[in-house]
């Protein structure tokens, strides 16, 4: 199990050091413009898991969710603490 922020933590690690083979160094490499349509693709689905699925399966989809938008954040240049200061 991972926090939020070490999941950021580590994303960025994978993108700084270009790990081969990452699906993440690939999802920021597609650019914000490709970030933000999986965030509203996941969006969805976290919706829909939540309103007809069971709370396991809703819990992994935003789990997927979250993961996306950090994806998006680093595609942007956003650090953690740009988003933590508007919480």
């Amino acid at each position: 199990m991972k926090s939020f922020d070490e999941l950021y933590a580590e994303l960025q690690e994978k993108v700084a050091s270009g790990a081969a083979g990452s699906g993440t160094v690939q999802a920021v490499a597609d650019g914000v413009h490709a970030a933000g349509k999986k965030v509203v693709e996941e969006a969805a689905e976290s919706w829909m898991a939540a309103e007809h699925e069971s709370i396991d399966r809703a819990a992994e989809e935003i789990s997927q969710l979250l993961y996306r938008v950090q994806v998006l954040m680093i595609a942007r240049g956003i650090a953690i603490d740009d988003v933590y200061k508007y919480l």
